[in-house]
Order: structure tokens, then C-alpha cells, then sequence
């Protein structure tokens, strides 16, 4: 029987009472203040924050993209050469060729030192403040750039830029990762390296259209100009997004992280999944704290594995360099040149390539969620390897003919390293690290890229100019040695949180498995079960609605995460 309308109403929660019940389930279950949560709820939720998240590190990866391409022409431009004869390579001046090496690859070294300073400031800072730092000293050195006069002035103001572009590229694929959602963390974060290539397609068209400004400097000031623009995006923008929510618990602001979090999946503190991912990035805390500090958990096996990651991590970026892709990058005009093409036709084709490379990135961003992250890089490994062995036979020839099938080629390689390397090393060295290591361990990985990065472009042009086309055996040789290092030591992480490789690893460590079995595994718990505590080796106290299974029978289809 049902009760009188008088009767209902006194029985139904109003809202405010149901709003009371909300805010002491959080209390209960977080020892949280629902007052304090509110009060640092971001301004952008669900999409829009999402969206405005990807705009900044979209634009930083832009920037970075763009001051690797520009250079490219400007080092061969007639205006640039009047004012720095230091690269003007003739017969009289050999070693001409190792100078004009050095003022592009010096950028590498300023980038080299501004990621390893991540490894100090990275987690002091916060990941929001890091990149706002890194923005402003690159905006100083771009203006010294454009006011130089000097071999030695560009020389400081590029290291000088370099060190920013190093603080902001070790810690935005960090800082997206962290606020992307898992099922699409791989496209936004593989949006960023189709950004990569947009900077480095604007950069050459910009080069292009300013080659013809050849009675004044503005032939390469405004270029490398124009990076102000990004920059100021990055430094503007960053103020008005939130922290990482992982970087937040980590240094005990809850309140904030759980607003940020709740923001992010557009769903109010008490949804169970917003719970689920507060819980399990505090869970992956209550790990990771319990040693004494990130530097020297680098070195530590256990159930994090953080040596075995770091590694991984950095041979990763490391490999992403000694593919070759910097030879095509960097010396785009200048290969062009060599392959038989005017001055202005080698811009042209640099200025093609730039946009079928853009045009290629998007194959990666489509699959990345399907194929997977190691599919991926082995065929863009074996791509590459092929390519460089038929450049080196095509420069063999070296007639008419190999010339244009050359520049073909050039374009495959680019559209192989598109697919398999180009954002998928940022991605995956985010997303590789534990979060007590991951500041440490995507400044050693970004400096090991950068490094590396300075290596090949220091010496692909005395290399070209010794060895010629035998150059492209040494690459077909580095690719080719990538290809079972991939196979056989890269855990795939595609499909997972961040914190369910944390549960990767450690299952791994207590089962004596090849962590690269495991992670193809599908039947490992996510992180916040019960089962992925006692793997981690967590004792949280924490009740779960499911019942507890033994850790040889996982099953993913039947776990309810929710704490009570």
C-alpha cells in the first residue's frame, strides 16, 4: 500500500539532506572536507578541461617542433651566412662543416641540462610551475636570439633556450598523462607528437617565405621569432589549468587532488569512479613513499622494478634519436641540395615533406588504442630499416634517377618514424615510470633523447661529407638493433591506468615472470582491488563490495572497485 502524498514527502530525502549524506560518505571513507573540496574545483571540468589540457601541451610539443625545424634553411640562407660566416662551409674552410653542425646541435646540449635540472626542481615545483618556468627562460633566450650579432651570442642564447625547451619537455608528457583519462590517454598524448610535426611543417613554409627576404636580416630573425608566439601561449595558459592530481596527493593536498579528479571525469566526488581513481593514485602513494627518496629509487628492483623502468625509459628516448629521424629534420634543405635540387626547390620539397610527415603522424593517432604501443614501434623500426638501406644503394648510384627515388624515400621515412616512434617514446616514458619516480625518470629519459639528439646532429654533417651515402648503412645498422631490443624488453602499456602498471610489475616480480609476458596478460586486477593490494603488498584497510579471490584467478569482468 502506498503511503499519503503527506506521508511520501516525509520519507524522501530532500535535496539538502542527500547533499549531507554525500559529504559524510566522504568524510567517512577519505577524511576528507567536502567544504575544502569545492573550494578548489577548477574552473574547466569534464571536455572543456580535457580539451584545454591538450591546447597547452599540444602548443609546448608545437614550440618544440618548430625550433627543431627552423633552423633547417636558415643555416644555408644568404643573410644568415653574412652574419655568421662561421657556417659558411667551403674548401678553404672545412672545418666550416663541424661549426655549422655545432650551432644546431648546441640547442640539444641547452635542452640536455634543463631536463636533468627536472631532476631537482620537477617535484619540488609541481608539474604546473615547472612548465611556466621552462616557458620563460625560452622567451628570454628567443629574444637574445633575434638580437644576436655574434657567434657567441647565438651560441649562449640557443643553449639558453635549449634549457627551457629541456624543463618543458621532460614534464609535459608527465603533466598530460596525469590529467588524461586511460581509455584515451594514448590518442591525446600522441596528438602531442602530431604537434611535433606541425611545428616542424610551419617552421620550414615560414623559412620558405622568408628565403625570399634576401636583403635583410629579417631573412632569419623573424623566424625564430615567430616561437615567441608558442611560448606565450604556454606561459599564459598554464596559470589558469590545475595541477596533476597524482603530484597533488603526493605532497598531501587531497582536498585539491580529489576536486581535480572529480573535474576531470565530470562526475561529482562521490561517483564510484572518481573514488576508484583517488583511491588508486593514493594507494600507488602509500607505495611508493615508504623508501627514502626518488633519486636513489632509481636504482631499486622490488616490486616497484624502478631500475628496470627507468631503463627502459631511457633507452627508449634514446632509440627515438639513433633511428635517424634528426638527419631529415635538421638537414632537410641540406639533403635536398646534395640530391641535386636548386636552392628553392630544396625548401619547397623540406616545406612537403614537413606536411606529409603532419599527414603521416595521423595513422599512429588512430591505431595507438588498437594496435597497441610495441606493434607500433616495430613496424616503424623495420619501415626505417628498410628505408635507410635503400638509400644507401640509391646513393650508390647516384644518378638521376636514384636522386629522385631518394627524395621518395625520404618522404617513407618519415612517414615509418610517424607511425612508430614519434610521439609513441614521449607516451610511453610517461607512462612507464611509477609516480614516485616518474619526475626522475622522464628527466633522465628526456635527457638521454636529448643527448643523443645533439650526438646525431653534431655528427651527421662531417659524417655526410667523409663517408657520404655510407651514412645511411650506419643508420639501417642502429635500426635494425632496435628491433629486438623492442621485442623482447618493452612491457606493453596500452589499456591501463597509470597506477595498473604499478600492479604490472610487481606481479611480475612475485611470480618470477618476464614483465613483458605479463603485460600482455589480460587478467591482472586493476589498481584499488583488493587483489592489486596484496600484490603491491598494501595493507590500507580499506573494504571493497567484491569478494576477495585468489591472485592465481583474476578476473577483470568481475571487479567492482568502490571502496566503502
Amino acid at each position: 500500500m502506498s503511503l499519503p502524498p503527506s506521508d511520501q514527502e516525509k520519507h524522501l530525502p530532500s535535496i539538502g539532506e542527500k547533499t549531507d549524506t554525500d559529504h559524510e560518505q566522504i568524510n567517512q571513507q577519505f577524511d576528507l572536507d567536502p567544504v575544502d573540496i569545492a573550494a578548489h574545483a577548477p574552473s574547466l571540468r569534464g571536455r572543456k578541461l580535457t580539451a584545454a589540457v591538450a591546447f597547452v601541451a599540444g602548443t609546448g610539443f608545437t614550440l618544440l617542433g618548430y625550433d627543431q625545424g627552423v633552423m633547417s634553411s636558415l643555416i644555408t640562407g644568404n643573410q644568415f651566412e653574412a652574419s655568421f660566416p662561421e657556417v659558411v662551409v667551403e674548401a678553404s674552410h672545412p672545418n666550416h662543416a663541424t661549426l655549422q653542425s655545432f650551432i644546431i646541435a648546441i640547442y640539444e646540449v641547452g635542452c640536455l641540462f634543463g631536463a636533468l635540472s627536472n631532476l631537482w626542481v620537477g617535484d619540488r615545483l609541481g608539474r604546473r610551475r615547472t612548465i611556466f618556468l621552462g616557458g620563460s627562460i625560452m622567451m628570454i633566450g628567443a629574444i637574445l636570439q633575434i638580437t644576436a650579432f655574434s657567434f657567441a651570442q647565438l651560441t649562449f642564447s640557443r643553449i639558453l633556450t635549449g634549457y627551457g625547451n629541456g624543463l618543458i619537455t621532460s614534464t609535459v608528457p608527465t603533466y598530460h598523462a596525469e590529467l588524461s583519462p586511460s581509455a584515451k590517454r594514448g590518442r591525446m598524448i600522441m596528438m602531442e607528437g602530431t604537434l611535433i610535426v606541425v611545428g616542424v611543417s610551419i617552421a620550414y613554409w615560414v623559412d620558405l617565405a622568408l628565403f625570399f627576404v634576401n636583403w635583410s636580416s629579417a631573412q632569419w630573425r623573424v623566424p625564430i621569432a615567430l616561437q615567441l608566439v608558442f611560448e606565450i601561449i604556454v606561459v599564459t595558459c598554464i596559470g589558469f589549468l590545475p595541477e596533476s592530481p597524482r603530484w597533488l596527493v603526493k605532497h598531501g593536498r587531497n582536498a585539491e587532488a580529489m576536486a581535480v579528479i572529480s573535474a576531470m571525469e565530470d562526475k561529482p566526488p562521490t561517483d564510484p569512479e572518481v573514488q576508484r581513481t583517488y583511491y588508486g593514485i593514493r594507494e600507488a602513494v602509500a607505495v611508493e613513499t615508504s623508501s627514502q627518496g626518488s633519486l636513489r629509487e632509481l636504482t631499486t628492483g622490488g616490486r616497484s622494478q624502478n631500475f628496470r623502468r627507468t631503463a627502459i625509459a631511457v633507452a627508449c628516448q634514446m632509440m627515438q634519436q639513433l633511428t635517424g629521424i634528426n638527419l631529415v629534420t635538421y638537414y632537410a634543405t641540406i639533403v635536398f641540395q646534395r640530391l641535386g635540387l636548386s636552392d628553392v626547390n630544396a625548401r619547397i620539397t623540406a616545406a612537403a615533406n614537413g606536411t606529409e610527415y603532419f599527414l603521416a603522424s595521423f595513422i599512429a593517432y588512430y591505431a595507438i588504442d588498437y594496435v597497441g604501443r610495441r606493434q607500433l614501434m616495430l613496424i616503424g623500426t623495420i619501415g626505417q630499416c628498410i628505408v635507410m638501406l635503400l638509400l644507401a644503394i640509391l646513393g650508390y648510384i647516384n644518378n638521376k634517377p636514384a636522386q629522385i627515388a631518394s627524395v621518395v624515400m625520404l618522404f617513407g621515412f618519415n612517414t615509418f618514424f610517424a607511425i612508430g616512434w614519434l610521439g609513441m617514446a614521449w607516451l610511453y616514458c610517461a607512462e612507464l615510470a611509477g609516480l614516485r619516480t616518474r619526475a626522475p625518470t622522464n628527466a633522465l629519459s628526456t635527457a638521454s633523447n636529448w643527448t643523443f639528439n645533439f650526438v646525431v646532429v653534431m655528427v651527421v654533417g662531417p659524417s655526410f661529407n667523409n663517408i657520404s651515402w655510407r651514412t645511411y648503412i650506419v643508420f639501417a645498422a642502429l635500426n635494425a638493433a632496435i628491433i629486438p631490443v623492442v621485442y623482447f624488453f618493452f612491457p606493453e602499456t596500452g589499456g591501463r591506468s597509470l597506477e595498473d602498471l604499478d600492479v604490472v610489475f610487481a606481479l611480475a616480480h612475485i611470480t618470477g615472470e618476464d614483465p613483458v609476458k605479463v603485460s600482455l596478460r589480460k587478467d591482472i586486477p586493476l589498481a584499488g582491488s583488493r587483489e592489486a593490494d596484496e600484490i603491491l603488498g598494501v595493507s590500507t584497510g580499506v573494504q571493497y563490495h567484491h569478494a576477495t579471490k585468489p591472485l592465481t584467478s583474476f578476473s577483470l569482468s568481475s571487479e567492482t572497485r568502490t571502496p566503502v
